[in-house]
């Protein structure tokens, strides 16, 4: 079992059966450590990987995640949080995993061979020119993730991947690779652990940073959250309030005329006419809130 590092023998797994509980939890602990640490090692190419998506994405085109098992997870996972988030449209985001619907009740291993459903998930989601797909998969050779960047990459879509294990066929086919070089697993093969640890922080360092591109944080705050419960509501309130310095009740009244837009109130705040004029303003900028805010000051000025 030791053919690649996914699924070779961890250092402290000898005898670990009868280890004390606290002790095999230490080697559980320490291993999720290391894992982790093998995100940095990846910083450059996830920092390539969020330009592209930002890109496509701020060109009218479709973000698709593709993988299986556990991998198919932790996409699932960072694509579902991106609309509320960060505000991108849910027609935007396609979630292709191995099994379809059925692989979130029984999450079987049979579909990550079935490379036509792969090939077809891609076509149905209507992947290609101006697109983007991200590809997971631990080992870096799961047949549905490679033939999908496959597929994806044929029809014109620029593609991601992201694997445990250098030189795999799954790296070796993404325009832009991404390597988290996992130590082997305690539990050899179970890479729903260190290996799905690293996949989930790079996928959220990637959705993150692209969210940075896109304009939809601004000094820490996600200005272009959806707003759609109380908790989120509030936020956008105190959100509102501390980048505009105006106090809670202006926040929330500011929300109301800009229809629950963060960066509109932000906007009418600092003196923008209208909720109208201030989404006028954000299209010049990009829809980035700093040179929008910039912008109204300087206008400002050239009146005075």
């Amino acid at each position: 079992m030791a053919e690649t590092r996914t699924e070779a023998l961890h250092r402290n797994a000898e005898g670990l059966d009868i280890q004390a509980p606290e002790a095999i939890l230490v080697s559980l602990a320490d291993a999720q450590v290391e894992a982790a640490k093998a995100v940095r090692n990846a910083i450059p190419a996830i920092a390539k990987a969020a330009e592209i998506i930002a890109g496509r994405l701020s060109g009218g085109g479709k973000l698709a995640y593709a993988a299986a098992g556990s991998s198919g997870l932790m996409a699932l996972a960072d694509a579902l949080e991106l609309p509320g988030t960060f505000g991108i449209q849910r027609d935007r985001i396609a979630i292709l995993v191995a099994g379809g619907e059925e692989a979130f009740r029984t999450l079987a291993g049979g579909p990550e061979d079935d490379t036509e459903e792969a090939a077809t998930a891609v076509a149905n989601a209507g992947i290609g020119t101006g697109d983007c797909l991200i590809a997971l998969s631990a080992s870096g050779a799961t047949p549905y993730a490679v033939r999908a960047i496959e597929e994806a990459a044929r029809r014109g879509a620029a593609t991601i991947g992201i694997a445990n294990n250098r030189d795999s066929a799954l790296l070796r086919q993404a325009e832009t690779a991404i390597l988290l070089e996992t130590p082997p697993e305690v539990i050899a093969g179970s890479t729903r652990m260190g290996a799905g640890t690293a996949q989930k922080i790079a996928l959220n360092m990637l959705s993150t940073l692209t969210a940075v591109h896109l304009g939809h944080v601004h000094d820490g705050y996600m200005v272009n959250l959806t707003a759609d419960n109380i908790k989120l509501r509030d936020r956008a309130t105190r959100i509102v309030a501390a980048v505009s310095g105006r106090d809670r009740d202006e926040a929330a009244r500011l929300l109301e005329r800009s229809g629950g837009a963060v960066k509109t109130a932000i906007l009418l705040a600092a003196g923008a006419d209208s909720a109208d004029a201030a989404q006028k303003i954000l299209e010049g900028t990009g829809q980035k809130l700093r040179p929008a805010l910039s912008a109204i000051e300087g206008n400002k000025g050239s009146k005075a």
